[in-house]
């Protein structure tokens, strides 16, 4: 039987401490210490648990060594918990590179589930969760971010995207102007905080009704957006499919010109072959 410590994966609350869960208490006080994204961050509600366990910090920027510093101290017989700033770590959180190193060393390591903002917001967007995707932040300049969101309306399923309250303005104005306004946009801010509100609609109404209160600017946000209905997909599928009929030109029969770009865009062959020929009379 293996002498080395366990690595615990620990999420904590995102707002309401009522929300962390007696397992995770448990574990944060028998640990030899607790790796923290940002022990500053960490320590009041170390405190406020009644938890002394020894922190030390572990984030995005660590080095190398710091990682393996760990990892000696698991190999030794000293279980660790990991922590992120709120939530559960690894989800848009620093992480990986340390879970990947403890199981290149053949040290178990188990996870304390709790709090995510991520399938909080699915919970109540009242948008279909049989399939969804997380993206993280959208990327802050806003070319960046156009050329994310052009890609995403493609997407059939439910997308998840974290925002902040220096963008989120911008966002939803760059939401508005892509989008189809059939497509509904689910705002989740400050969940499970005292100040939480959620509002469902098109992107232009949810940009109005952020825009109508400064107060609802303010806060973390967590932006849920349904995935691309089967027209609006084979609409883009055409489009794309039209483009390569246009770059081919004649050089191969109609026939071919179709089937080729319908294999390539995996377009509906004779909706295509219709636009071409009216394309042509």
């Amino acid at each position: 039987m293996s002498n080395k410590g366990i690595l615990y994966i620990v999420a904590t609350p995102i707002g309401n401490l009522g929300d962390i869960s007696a397992r995770a208490i448990e574990i944060l006080h028998s640990v030899t210490k607790i790796a923290a994204e940002d022990t500053r961050h960490s320590k009041p509600l170390l405190q406020k648990l009644g938890i002394e366990t020894a922190l030390i910090s572990y984030h995005d920027f660590s080095t190398e060594e710091a990682a393996n510093s760990i990892i000696k101290e698991l190999i030794l017989g000293n279980s660790i918990a990991l922590i992120s700033d709120a939530g559960t770590p690894l989800i848009s959180d620093p992480g990986f590179k340390l879970v990947r190193l403890a199981r290149k060393s053949e040290i178990q390591v188990f996870p304390v589930p709790g709090a995510s903002a991520v399938t909080a917001a699915l919970s109540v967007a009242g948008l279909p969760t049989d399939r969804f995707v997380f993206e993280g932040f959208l990327p802050s300049k806003s070319s960046a971010r156009q050329k994310r969101l052009f890609d995403l309306i493609k997407e059939e399923r439910t997308c998840v995207v974290f925002e902040s309250t220096h963008r989120i303005v911008e966002c939803l104005q760059d939401m508005k102007g892509i989008f189809p306004p059939q497509k509904q946009l689910f705002i989740a801010r400050e969940i499970s905080k005292k100040f939480e509100t959620h509002y469902l609609g098109s992107a232009a109404d949810c940009l109005q009704w952020l825009e109508s209160d400064k107060d609802q600017q303010k806060g973390e946000f967590v932006l849920v957006f349904e995935g691309c209905d089967a027209a609006m997909l084979e609409e883009f599928k055409q489009e794309t499919a039209l483009k390569i009929v246009s770059l081919l030109g004649d050089t191969l029969s109609t026939k071919d010109t179709v089937a080729l770009a319908c294999e390539l865009s995996g377009a509906r062959k004779n909706l295509l072959y219709e636009k071409v020929l009216a394309g042509k009379s």
